[in-house]
């Protein structure tokens, strides 16, 4: 039986195994995660009020519910960061999980924010930590990341067939890209590689920690990102269409997690195009207005 790394990275070779059970032993680890965590439903806000008082208090059966019931939130997290760096999935899902235990802990009910905003930070955190420790993490674009991946199989697949490394040309041909894209994808998997390179004297150092990072940590993040009160009322300042497609974008309708283009257009009735033009509209009014209330406090 042949399968491939369950985080699909195009660079993962098949591994043979003549035991199906074994072989599915990831699946469905994961599949029992997905099954569990569909099992608890969301919290309504006076739930997680009350929820977060009692773990004050200690009450570890409610920081049980409180993680329980934002599994969800784990994976959708986790699944953005598939093929980002070199963990599977079950183990960004995991990596995330930590986060998300830490933010139950932390959560201060009394800043008034919802607590999947607040434990979106830690999840995060988490996991590019996790994938900071056990393998290479460059955040590219999610379309950049997808081409990428595609040059990467066609190159594989071509190297098989002609037993020897295929050219730019015939690798822009084969995946029906400009010559001048491959080659600068390229050249951006060896930049992602090239931070991997140890360095220093003893060279037990990669070269990637030495940059800086502009990372707040999430306490930071809350301090300067979650003034949702704020955010919530400038948004309602939008015309409709764009206020609806904010809000299913950043996930700002109550329950609900952040849309990917495809089903918010489905939503509104519109192309994902067209949803990514509306986002952009909304987003530059929203960074104007910005503009003018730090004028308008400024005189």
């Amino acid at each position: 039986m042949e399968i491939r790394d369950d985080c699909g990275r195009a660079a993962a070779e098949p591994a043979r195994y003549t035991n199906s059970e074994l072989a599915g032993n990831t699946t469905d680890t994961l599949q029992l995660f997905l099954n569990e965590a569909a099992r608890y439903p969301l919290l309504r806000p006076e739930e997680e009020i009350e929820l977060a008082k009692r773990v004050e208090r200690g009450d570890l059966a409610a920081k049980d519910r409180m993680v329980n019931s934002n599994l969800r939130l784990v994976v959708s997290i986790a699944r953005r960061y598939q093929g980002v760096g070199d963990l599977c999935l079950l183990d960004l899902i995991q990596e995330g999980v930590l986060g998300l235990i830490r933010a139950v802990e932390k959560f201060d009910w009394r800043r008034g924010f919802r607590f999947s905003t607040y434990a979106t930070l830690w999840i995060r955190q988490a996991i590019q930590r996790g994938l900071a420790d056990r393998g290479r993490m460059i955040r590219l674009p999610v379309n950049v990341a997808q081409r990428e991946r595609k040059i990467a199989t066609v190159e594989r697949q071509l190297s098989t067939q002609l037993g020897r490394a295929p050219t730019p040309e015939e690798i822009a041909e084969a995946a029906e890209l400009p010559v001048a894209q491959v080659a600068e994808l390229q050249d951006v998997a060896r930049t992602v590689t090239s931070l991997d390179v140890p360095v220093g004297d003893e060279e037990d150092t990669a070269l990637g920690a030495l940059l800086p990072s502009d990372t707040a940590s999430p306490e930071e993040e809350v301090q300067i990102d979650l003034a949702e009160d704020v955010v919530r009322r400038t948004v309602e300042e939008l015309p409709e269409r764009e206020r609806d497609v904010i809000k299913l974008r950043f996930g700002l309708n109550g329950d609900r997690e952040p849309l990917p283009l495809t089903q918010v257009g489905q939503r509104v009735g519109v192309s994902a195009e067209t949803v990514r033009e509306i986002e952009k509209r909304a987003l530059s009014h929203l960074a104007l207005r910005r503009e003018l209330d730090a004028l308008r406090d400024a005189a």
